[in-house]
């Protein structure tokens, strides 16, 4: 039977929660990671009406990409709609589980569906996070070397873009003597050794450290392991903030916009103006103007995304259009996302998705 946490663990395999921003809530709201799966009913947020269809499912558990919980909750009176909500939920046994910045984060998550849906191509990471990245090195005898490295491959190690197994190694002489209580693989007790080692140097994202480390020690011949990890400054171009592409032929400023109006399902788009054909497009789910300068600096033509206010702009100028849709109709189709992934991975449970139009902005004409 699949527990939630059997869930979980593919959801933030997916979507690691190290990649979510400081300020964010992702992970497990409510509920016992414990519990076996009797549903599962996917949202953008989770509201009132969600949880009713939850239990009108019978369904246990609720994945949204919006954490319900994102302050403190210092009582639970129902006074509140996030109280209301919570309770709702713990009543009634459902777990509430949010995959927000994290699912933003990696490239084939929320801003990637909005690529796909709008027909970009030869897509990027608009705003790659620095420092996410750590450099395994360490030394192992030269007839142990494709074990170790087939070991830490295996935890994730070694993953470049769309390359695996990316090691360097150099060979050398390691020096050592086994003291008084060692048990040394190779050599005698407080007999100075000379062997023939490789230097393995493997590149990962730092979350997997424990893991890679746990695999390297069960590998390695050595009782004592030499190792160290070192943080790297590098950009991983897999994570990050925001996407750009290129659509497969330039298009007119109208053209485009009934072309987004149209993929992205629109009643009404907010836009700057452009006097140019359109071919380079960035993307940012949800509030993205804090990206207005790195798809300038990048060259697109087009930014879509939402929230952006009157004066931001003006920053525009020109340079680009910026393409306002919406907070909620630029994420909206990550509850697809998130289904499909899910329907990918499991078959022996309901996966739904919630009917209930949770976006609090309304249009009058």
């Amino acid at each position: 039977m699949t527990k939630i946490k059997d869930i979980i663990l593919e959801l933030e395999s997916w979507a690691p929660p190290a990649y979510q921003e400081s300020y964010d809530n992702s992970g497990l709201l409510t509920g016992n990671a414990g519990d076996t799966v009797k549903g599962v009913l996917i949202t953008l947020d989770i509201t009132e009406s969600v949880i009713d269809e939850a239990i009108a499912q019978k369904a246990n558990m609720i994945i949204a990409h919006h954490p319900v919980i994102f302050k403190g909750l210092k009582k639970l009176t129902g006074n509140h709609w996030v109280e209301r909500v919570v309770i709702k939920a713990i009543q009634n046994n459902i777990a509430l589980y949010a995959i927000h910045t994290n699912l933003d984060h990696i490239h084939t998550g929320v801003n990637k569906k909005i690529a796909e849906k709008i027909g970009l191509r030869d897509t990027a990471i608009l705003q790659p996070k620095d420092n996410v990245l750590q450099k395994l090195v360490t030394f192992v005898p030269e007839e142990n070397q494709q074990a170790v490295l087939d070991a830490i491959h295996e935890a994730g190690a070694g993953h470049i873009g769309n390359y695996s197994h990316c090691s360097f190694t150099t060979t050398g002489t390691g020096r050592f003597m086994p003291e008084e209580g060692a048990n040394p693989h190779i050599g005698s007790r407080n007999k100075a050794e000379e062997v023939r080692e490789s230097r393995v140097e493997v590149i990962f994202p730092g979350h997997l450290s424990t893991r890679i480390l746990d695999a390297l020690k069960k590998a390695h011949p050595y009782d004592e392991v030499a190792y160290y990890f070192s943080d790297l400054k590098n950009q991983n171009q897999e994570v990050g903030a925001g996407m750009i592409g290129l659509l497969p032929k330039p298009m007119d400023p109208g053209d485009f916009l009934n072309h987004v109006k149209s993929t992205m399902g629109l009643k009404v788009i907010r836009h700057t103006k452009l006097d140019r054909a359109i071919k380079r497009v960035a993307v940012c789910g949800g509030a993205g103007s804090f990206l207005l300068s790195d798809a300038i600096r990048q060259g697109a033509d087009a930014f879509i995304s939402g929230d952006f206010k009157y004066h931001e702009c003006f920053e525009a100028d020109n340079r680009l259009m910026i393409v306002d849709i919406g907070h909620y109709e630029s994420e909206v189709h990550t509850k697809d996302l998130i289904y499909e992934f899910l329907n990918e991975k499991f078959t022996n449970f309901a996966v739904n998705l919630a009917k209930a139009n949770t976006n609090p902005i309304q249009y009058y004409s």
